[in-house]
């Protein structure tokens, strides 16, 4: 464990992806050329066997030779195709997030999603960020919690993750301000509780630029500024965004953002992430079967 280099991450969930071939279902709102290409290159490429959920004459009124799920709700038929196995991971593409997040979370039994984003700097580096969603990670056991699933995660592409905690201020700035105090005091918390329990991190303060150097996985103050962290490298920055999966043991879910529109990383991602030890030895039949519960 711990062998391989952060820098070699991209490539091994590539050459994952096309070791397994999953298949990957992908919701479709509004679709448009350029979003539907990049279904079928990741498809082409051998990335996934993509499925394409949305509304069918809208989908082919562009075109496409993908299978389609023709349905006005991907929000809610992305959640019943993982539940049912006829799919082995799902991405969000351009479904509503809050109805497919919903339902994700109500038909798959979860209490509470915890999203890890996979990002790159513009000069190439890649590394992982959490929270992500504006409401998450809003109290010490959340950002414990997400540090625990997220090495974990982290872990089966057979990398040792460097966790690097952020917080509102430098150690200097203790006093300016109360709200800054409290991110500061448990930034060194967190540190504290992981590092006891054998996981590499530090607290670099609001050093951002500093925690880039040395972390592959990047805990921010809480979700808002997750989100604010994301968009800014990914849409100003230069950098990229290739998905946040939701951290489950049993199913892959692939959170995306709607801005962008090119989705081939996310659904490579999503289909690296599937678990082929624990797949059904007959699942194209299962997957038929389970498929006819679906469409009554």
């Amino acid at each position: 464990m711990g062998q391989k280099k952060t820098e070699d991450l991209l490539g091994i969930i590539e050459q994952r992806a096309l070791k397994n071939r999953s298949r990957v279902a992908i919701g479709i709102r509004d679709p448009t050329s350029k979003m539907l290409k990049s279904a079928k290159d990741a498809h082409d490429t051998g990335y996934a066997h993509v499925v394409l959920v949305g509304n069918k004459k809208e989908i082919e009124a562009i075109g496409t030779d993908l299978e389609v799920i023709d349905t006005n709700e991907p929000e809610k038929v992305l959640g019943d195709l993982l539940r049912s196995g006829y799919v082995d991971a799902a991405v969000r593409g351009t479904a509503k997030a809050s109805g497919t997040l919903a339902h994700i979370k109500k038909i798959l039994n979860q209490d509470k999603l915890h999203r890890i984003a996979l990002l790159k700097t513009s000069s190439g580096k890649p590394f992982f960020l959490a929270p992500v969603g504006i409401d998450e990670g809003n109290d010490l056991a959340d950002k414990i919690a997400f540090i625990h699933l997220g090495v974990e995660h982290i872990r089966r592409f057979g990398i040792e993750p460097a966790v690097g905690v952020l917080s509102g201020g430098r150690m200097g700035d203790l006093g300016r301000d109360p709200r800054v105090d409290q991110t500061l005091a448990e930034g060194d918390f967190i540190v504290n509780r992981i590092t006891e329990a054998g996981i590499n991190a530090k607290h670099y303060t609001i050093l951002i630029e500093d925690a880039i150097k040395e972390s592959n996985f990047i805990l921010a103050p809480d979700g808002i500024s997750g989100n604010l962290i994301f968009r800014t490298l990914t849409f100003l920055g230069g950098g990229d965004g290739m998905g946040a999966p939701v951290l489950m043991d049993k199913h892959v879910f692939v959170d995306t953002s709607r801005v962008g529109g090119h989705y081939t990383k996310a659904i490579m991602l999503a289909s690296a992430l599937v678990n082929r030890n624990e797949m059904a030895i007959n699942q194209d039949e299962a997957r038929d079967t389970r498929y006819d519960i679906i469409k009554r």
